[in-house]
């Protein structure tokens, strides 16, 4: 039962395959594991935590190039493990799912740098594979030097990605929803009949981008679609999310901005003609608790003297597409239009960030919002933020790993508990219905319903 908040708060642990994701520095403290990232015990034991935790779903980022704008190069970036070396998020999935019953994983996988017929496959797969735990971040990348290093000259235009996101889910749609009926597949031993081939259709698609002819590989998995998870919030990303997404991530520096920004998304969301109740929104959120706040401020004091802000600035430089090493200290800096993270430099800009501000701000290595104290101070922040920022949730990013994620199941869940603000145990069904409720399913209101079979378009040549 919810308590006055009149809801649970849904938690996601914020992760990459990587070293340094977030909180940069880290790595060098001697309780951090994380460059252990390359062995399957990490993950298995941080899932199995997780679970013990009660986490939603562990959700992994992941980029395909290396942030080279600081600094005109990888200097920074390569010495403090800033998202370098970073490995493939997917390959984690099964191994932490065989160790799991509960946890979702939300993966991160960018439209621009693979070919939806085969990604198709591959998020079918894991959704068999996991019973319906999966989820998908859909981004349409920033970095140039992925682009480079795909074949292309740089990344197209900021608006132009969304196009071609757009395009791919169409693709993806018809695929996962329309190309196997429901009862397509029969396993009938005594007739030799494993799937009805007149409930199995071909996808005829031509659009501005994408062109495919064939059928869905995998049959029916107990989502078909995976969840959908996505971090846009400039413009042209509200109006994607407002098609598409069922869960936005949101970076906001305090609940007033987060109420501003989820206002928004929800308004979007209502007027493209979909339930804003079929959304749920999560900011990005670090936590520190101990058993005295004397202690947190300790454990807090240890982690700033490790950490690197320059190495957070790096991450950022990239982020706008700004190199921040040619300015001092409290240079005015020329935000402008961007073709990286538009909100992100909205913000920047109306603040009139500086160097120094910016470098104060990454004392932890990173950007995010920070709760710290006790387990009833940190409570306090939390729920402060759902009712303040009017928000859903949190993708709750590592400090130290796993200390992070273990101190806030072991702290944090159980005041939250006590309150009625966090589930006391997981509900039943895939991770679709556990966040919203409504079954395995995208509901009926959602883009994806016209590509059902039997729907005008499907079979049909566009």
């Amino acid at each position: 039962m919810a308590g006055p908040l009149g809801k649970h708060i849904l938690v996601n642990a914020f992760n990459m395959n990587c070293v340094g994701h977030i909180n940069h520095g880290q790595w060098v403290h001697p309780r951090d594991t994380s460059v252990n990232y390359k062995r399957l015990d990490h993950w298995t034991e941080l899932a199995k935590t997780l679970e013990r935790g009660l986490f939603d779903a562990i959700f992994l980022a992941d980029i395909l190039g290396v942030y080279d704008v600081y600094g005109a190069g990888i200097d920074v970036t390569a010495r403090e493990g800033v998202q370098l070396p970073v490995n493939d998020p997917l390959m984690l999935v099964s191994a932490m799912a065989s160790v799991t019953r509960h946890l979702g994983f939300g993966v991160t996988v960018n439209v621009n740098n693979e070919a939806p017929y085969t990604f198709a496959r591959r998020m079918s797969t894991l959704d068999h594979l996991t019973e319906g735990r999966i989820g998908w971040n859909i981004v349409t990348g920033y970095l140039d030097s992925a682009a480079r290093a795909v074949g292309r000259d740089g990344q197209g235009s900021h608006d132009l990605r969304y196009d071609q996101a757009d395009d791919y889910l169409e693709v993806l749609y018809k695929l996962w929803e329309g190309s196997w009926e429901e009862d397509a597949v029969r396993a009938d031993r005594s007739a030799r009949v494993y799937a009805d081939p007149a409930k199995i259709h071909p996808v005829h698609h031509r659009g501005p981008f994408y062109s495919v002819d064939g059928y869905h590989l995998s049959e029916p998995s107990r989502q078909r679609t995976p969840v959908l998870f996505q971090a846009g919030t400039s413009g042209r990303g509200q109006l994607f999310a407002a098609r598409h997404a069922e869960c936005v991530f949101i970076s906001a520096p305090d609940p007033a901005a987060a109420r501003a920004m989820a206002r928004s998304i929800r308004k979007a969301v209502a007027d493209a003609g979909r339930d804003p109740a079929d959304v749920r929104i999560l900011a990005g959120i670090a936590v520190i608790a101990d058993h005295s706040a004397k202690a947190a401020q300790d454990k807090l004091a240890e982690y700033r003297a490790v950490s690197s802000p320059e190495a957070g600035l790096a991450h950022y430089s990239a982020s706008l597409n700004i190199d921040f090493a040619r300015y001092g200290l409290d240079d005015p800096i020329p935000f402008g239009q961007s073709n990286a993270i538009q909100s992100a430099a909205k913000i920047a800009e109306s603040r009139g960030y500086t160097k120094r501000v910016l470098l104060n701000q990454l004392a932890l290595g990173g950007r995010y919002p920070l709760a710290v104290g006790t387990p009833v101070q940190v409570a306090d922040t939390l729920e402060d933020w759902i009712r303040e920022g009017e928000i859903d949730g949190f993708n709750l990013t590592r400090i130290v790993a796993p200390e992070s994620y273990a101190d806030f199941a072991d702290l944090v869940v159980p005041e939250l508990q006590t309150r009625g603000s966090y589930k006391t145990g997981y509900g039943e069904g895939s991770l679709r219905h556990r966040i919203f409720g409504k079954g395995d399913r995208l509901p009926a209101t959602h883009t994806a319903q016209g590509f059902r079979p039997r729907a005008p378009l499907l079979g049909a040549a566009e």
